[in-house]
């Protein structure tokens, strides 16, 4: 699957791997009921909601997407802690060459996976990951029940107001922490 990537990019969201649909359709986040377009729209990211297939669209914006395993999976459970561990190599070389101001991954359990951490909380990281500010933003999937959208919008929207500004940092910080 194609990554929607460019130099110096505000934000770029990380998925975990590909779902089945999306990989068939060549589109990020593309099966119907995923809510990443909906939240993105609606927090602020695109001026109208896109559907997966214009997801270049978010380029003219400053923003792009990209997956933190290629290989396309019904679930990501399917996937190894080595695949993990592989994809933070691939996507550290990605952030070393394209240099966004801020990863976000969405979903805590692939970045817990990808870095060896126990647990992690939503919002802001304390580490830097290539130079990049690093943010978790929960599994837009419509499988994660534990977000409904009014919340996932939230989140999204949190990461929306801090990109926005000229310079990005990561002073407010998430008490809920998960385990992974």
């Amino acid at each position: 699957m194609k990554d929607v990537i460019a130099p110096h990019l505000k934000v770029l969201f990380v998925g975990i791997n590909p779902g089945l649909y999306s990989a068939a359709t060549g589109h990020h986040f593309a099966r119907p009921g995923n809510r990443f377009w909906p939240a993105l729209h609606a927090a602020g990211f695109s001026r109208r909601l896109l559907h997966p297939s214009e997801q270049d669209e978010l380029l003219k914006e400053g923003y792009g997407v990209c997956n933190l395993v290629d290989r396309a999976t019904a679930a990501a459970e399917e996937l190894t802690p080595a695949e993990f561990v592989a994809g933070r190599k691939r996507l550290a070389a990605k952030l070393r060459r394209f240099r966004p101001r801020v990863v976000a991954f969405l979903g805590v359990g692939a970045y817990c996976h990808a870095f060896g951490v126990k647990q992690a909380a939503i919002g802001p990281q304390r580490e830097r990951f290539e130079g990049a500010e690093v943010w978790l933003l929960p599994n837009p999937s419509g499988l994660n029940a534990n977000y409904q959208m009014p919340e996932l919008v939230k989140l999204f929207r949190n990461l929306w107001r801090r990109s926005s500004t000229k310079r990005s940092s990561a002073k407010s910080r998430s008490t809920a922490s998960r385990t992974c």
